[in-house]
């Protein structure tokens, strides 16, 4: 019989004022699309983040799709999306009625590099999507200039990625749009949510109108267009709020495991066996989830030692996305090797705020112990 699940792959950590913010909500009466927690925590991430006049929304997907209908995207438009990355980015593009175009990626920051862009950008491109995989920034200053030089829009998923700065900045802060989501398991959650900033202030009026069913903000009952109901609720801002007074700690809690990880699990990487992730240069990661990549073995070996994780530590993991080129719905004959390799040999360990140094040094002692005896195995065989 396997033990029972010692340690989740992530789950929020509420060591704030969550339970006191939603309970006056509750209190209040304020529990859905309206409320004063909602224009707070819109302004407590704006500022943080140093940007303009943020717009809450109920998901991160709500805001991909809400952004790409605020940039005009349309049938016969293609968008350069990663190859690797959660399937919301391909869904947001698709759901306009436009084509994501795949790119791979690099193995070691597991993010889109200038040159595969510039090889999926088609004369039907209209923009791109980058995307801060695993909470690393990406070289968004590269991007940011050949965009410019193109003249495609650039818009920043900073989903996995609160926090992290590269070039001093914080991400979000270099293309035309940025989103960023809260869910469960992200640095800041709500539960569900997400939040759009835009440069242009003709676009955020257009956004927070295409999130309330397309209602113009001043007359009632009176929709000038097609919208959607992607508004995020005050109980959800609540929580958020709660959240981002104690920002700083959910950053540094990411970072502090990260660099326990990292000093335990290296000698492995200098045995060969595995790759775990750095900074860029430049740049400070969040770590949203700290992950590993097999040197080899494939999808076969990298089950094994999530199988032995489980039963035998009770230690939860997670595989790395399926390449999206290989899902039935987006499914591509061209090859992204990159991508591919990433897909077959990586794993996500625990990560969370509430995770102690000796629950990292456990966790690592025993996937130590774990992928020796499944490398093992072949010299046996």
């Amino acid at each position: 019989m396997s033990p029972p699940v010692r340690f989740q792959t992530s789950r929020p950590t509420l060591a704030g004022r969550e339970m006191e913010y939603v309970q006056d909500a509750v209190r209040t009466a304020w529990i859905s699309g309206q409320g004063s927690y909602l224009k707070r925590f819109e302004s407590a991430v704006s500022n943080y983040l140093q940007l303009e006049d943020g717009i809450a929304v109920s998901s991160g997907t709500a805001a991909l799709h809400l952004v790409l209908k605020t940039l005009g995207l349309g049938p016969g438009m293609d968008v350069v999306v990663p190859a690797f990355s959660f399937v919301a980015c391909a869904n947001a593009v698709t759901y306009c009625g436009a084509s994501p175009v795949f790119a791979d990626c690099d193995r070691t920051t597991r993010n889109l590099t200038l040159e595969s862009i510039e090889a999926a950008t088609t004369p039907d491109t209209k923009g791109v999507l980058l995307v801060h995989l695993f909470g690393q920034p990406a070289p968004i200053q590269q991007v940011r200039h050949f965009c410019e030089a193109r003249r495609l829009w650039l818009l920043e998923d900073c989903a996995q990625c609160f926090g992290a700065k590269t070039a001093g900045q914080f991400t979000g802060q270099f293309g035309d749009m940025a989103v960023f989501s809260f869910y469960g398991n992200k640095v800041i959650s709500t539960g569900e949510g997400g939040m759009i900033f835009a440069r242009d202030s003709g676009k955020r009026d257009l956004i927070r109108c295409l999130r309330n069913q397309g209602l113009d903000s001043g007359r009632h009952h009176w929709h000038s267009q097609l919208g959607f109901n992607y508004r995020m609720t005050n109980l959800a801002a609540a929580i958020g709020c709660g959240q981002m007074e104690m920002a700083d700690y959910h950053i540094q809690e990411r970072r502090r495991i990260a660099t326990r990880y990292r000093t335990n699990l290296l000698p492995l990487e200098e045995q060969g066996l595995l790759t775990l992730p750095t900074d860029p240069p430049g740049s400070s990661s969040v770590y949203w989830l700290y992950s590993l990549v097999l040197r080899r073995g494939g999808e076969a070996k990298k089950e094994r030692v999530r199988e032995i994780a489980l039963e035998k530590y009770g230690i939860q993991t997670r595989p790395f996305y399926i390449p999206m080129h290989r899902l039935p719905v987006y499914r591509r004959e061209q090859p992204f090797p990159e991508a591919e390799f990433l897909g077959e040999h990586g794993i996500v360990l625990p990560t969370y705020s509430s995770l102690s140094d000796a629950d990292v040094d456990e966790i690592s002692r025993a996937l130590s112990e774990i992928i020796f005896e499944v490398f093992e195995e072949d010299k046996i065989e």
